[in-house]
C-alpha cells in the first residue's frame, strides 16, 4: 500500500519540480520479485493518480535495467573502486563477529587481494569505500551531515547471483535518468553516503539530497495503525478529496507563513524544499477534516455526486438515473457540514427515500394531537406557497409561527422528521427545496394519515 508519507514525499517532489521548471520522474523499484507484485505496482499507480501526481515522462522498471547496473559494475571494477569479494557463508560469519566484538565494520579479506588469487567459487562485488576521512552529505533538510569513512561498510554491488543491490541500481538509474535532486524519507539518510561514494567511485555528479522527517501520529509515535488510516488508498476510502489531501500534505512539514489554504498553483509558486523543516510533523485529523470540508464546499455539485453515487450504492441504494438531478439538487444544500464524503452521502439519505414513509417510533412518538394539527394547517399553507427557494420558505415559515403564536422549535423538529423519514436532514427550508413541492406535500400527508 502507498503509505501517507510516500504520498507526501512524492507531492513535495513534484511541488518541486513544478517550482523550478524541472520534471517529476517515477521510477518502480522492483528488484525485489517476491514483493513487486504486478498488484503492488498498481496501487503505485492509482495512489498517485488519484493524488493528481501523475509523472512527466513514462515510468522506468528497475528490474529491466539490470544489465545496465552489472556494465556499471564492471566500470567500478575497471576503476580499482569495487572488488570481487569470495568469502565463504561461514567466512563471513566469522568476520562479522570479529567486527561486533572489535566495534568496527565487517571488512573482507579480499578487499586487497589480487584477482589472480581468485578461487573457483560464488562471489559477491563490494564496493571499495576509502578507509579514512568523511563523507559529506549536504542536505537541504538536515544541514551539512558528515559519515566517518571507517564507519561505512564495503557495501555488496552484486550478490552472487549477479543481482545488483539497492544502492547500486538507483544510483545508476538516477544519473541516466539525469536526476539532480533526490528528495526521500529520512530513513534513507545513511543512504545517501553510501550512494556518494558510488558516484565518486563511478566519476559521476552527486544529486542534491533532501531528507523529509517521518510523520507522526497526533501523540507524537511514529504513525500506526493505532492511529487510523495510513495508505493513501484508506484516505480515499474515508472520503477525502484528493486536492483536500494535497494541501494538507503540503502542511505537513512545509509551510507558507500563516496561510492553511492555498491552491496547487499557490503551493507551486511558494514551494522550496530548503524550507521544509526537520522535526517529525504530526497527523492532524481536526485540520484534515477542516480542509476537506472546504474543499467539499468548493467543488462542483456534479462532481459531488460522482463521487457520493457509488458511496451509496454500497450502502445498498438503488439510485435511478433521475436521482441524479435530485442530487445534484440536494448537495449545494446540506454539503457545509460534511466533513468526508461519507458524511455527504449520510446527508443525502433523506432525499433518496420512496413514499409512502413509515415513520420510525421516535417520529410518532413527536407527533401529539396539538402538533398534528400544527402540521396539517402548515401542509395547507406550504400548498399555496408559489415561491419554493430557501429564501421564500423561510419567511413563510416565520410568518407561520407568528399567526400559530409559537416559536419555530414547537413544531420544528417534528416537521424535519417528518420530512427526511426519520432520517438526519438539514435546516427546514432547506429541507422542503431538497424535496421540492410535491415530494413535501406528499410526505406531510403520508405522515398525518398514520395511525398513532
Amino acid at each position: 500500500m502507498m503509505h501517507i508519507g510516500t504520498a507526501r514525499t512524492a507531492l513535495f517532489n513534484w511541488l518541486y519540480a513544478r517550482h523550478t521548471g524541472g520534471k517529476f520522474l517515477l521510477r518502480i523499484e522492483d528488484t525485489d520479485r517476491e514483493r513487486s507484485t504486478e498488484a503492488a505496482v498498481q496501487v503505485i499507480f492509482e495512489g498517485l493518480k488519484w493524488l493528481g501526481l501523475e509523472a512527466d515522462e513514462t515510468p522506468v522498471f528497475q528490474y529491466a535495467r539490470a544489465d545496465r547496473h552489472r556494465t556499471a559494475v564492471d566500470e567500478l571494477l575497471a576503476r580499482g573502486g569495487a572488488y570481487r569479494d569470495f568469502m565463504t557463508p561461514e567466512e563471513l560469519e566469522a568476520e562479522r563477529e570479529a567486527a561486533r566484538a572489535e566495534g568496527r565494520v565487517v571488512r573482507s579479506p579480499w578487499r586487497d587481494r589480487s584477482p589472480n588469487d581468485a578461487p573457483d567459487r560464488p562471489f559477491v562485488v563490494r564496493l571499495k569505500a576509502p578507509l579514512t576521512g568523511e563523507t559529506l552529505v549536504d542536505d537541504q533538510v538536515k544541514g551539512e551531515v558528515r559519515f566517518q569513512n571507517e564507519n561505512l561498510d564495503d557495501l555488496i554491488l552484486l550478490r552472487t547471483d549477479g543481482s545488483p543491490t539497492y544502492n547500486l541500481a538507483v544510483v545508476v538509474d538516477d544519473h541516466e535518468m539525469g536526476v539532480t535532486h533526490v528528495i526521500r524519507g529520512d530513513d534513507h539518510l545513511n543512504n545517501a553516503a553510501r550512494q556518494s561514494l558510488i558516484y565518486q567511485g563511478l566519476g559521476w555528479d552527486v544529486p542534491v539530497w533532501a531528507h523529509l522527517p517521518l510523520i507522526h501520529g497526533p501523540d507524537g509515535t511514529k504513525l500506526s495503525k493505532r492511529h487510523g488510516a495510513q495508505a493513501v488508498s484508506e484516505f480515499a476510502d474515508m472520503g477525502y478529496l484528493p486536492e483536500a489531501m494535497r494541501n494538507y500534505l503540503a502542511k505537513l512539514g512545509w509551510g507558507h507563513g500563516d496561510d492553511e489554504i492555498f491552491s496547487d498553483a499557490q503551493a507551486t509558486q511558494w514551494f522550496d524544499i530548503k524550507h521544509v523543516v526537520s522535526a517529525p510533523a504530526r497527523l492532524d485529523w481536526d485540520k484534515l477534516n477542516h480542509l476537506n470540508n472546504h474543499y467539499i464546499r468548493e467543488a462542483d455539485a456534479g462532481r459531488l455526486v460522482d463521487l457520493t453515487w457509488p458511496i451509496l450504492e454500497s450502502r445498498d441504494w438503488k439510485l435511478k438515473s433521475t436521482d441524479r438531478a435530485l442530487l445534484e439538487r440536494v448537495i449545494p444544500l446540506v454539503r457545509d457540514g460534511a466533513k468526508t464524503l461519507l458524511d455527504l452521502a449520510d446527508a443525502v439519505v433523506f432525499v433518496l427515500k420512496t413514499r409512502p414513509l413509515e415513520l420510525p417510533p421516535k417520529a410518532q412518538e413527536m407527533l401529539s394531537e396539538e402538533v398534528r394539527g400544527r402540521l396539517g394547517r402548515l401542509r395547507d399553507d406550504l400548498a399555496e406557497a408559489s415561491d419554493w427557494s430557501v429564501a421564500g420558505l423561510e419567511a413563510r415559515i416565520r410568518a407561520f409561527a407568528e399567526r400559530e403564536g409559537v416559536g419555530i422549535g414547537k413544531f420544528g423538529a417534528p416537521l424535519r422528521m417528518v420530512l427526511g423519514g426519520g432520517s438526519p436532514a438539514p435546516d427546514l427550508a432547506s429541507t422542503l427545496v431538497s424535496l421540492g413541492k410535491d415530494e413535501s406535500l406528499g410526505r406531510l400527508d403520508d405522515a398525518l394519515s398514520q395511525v398513532r
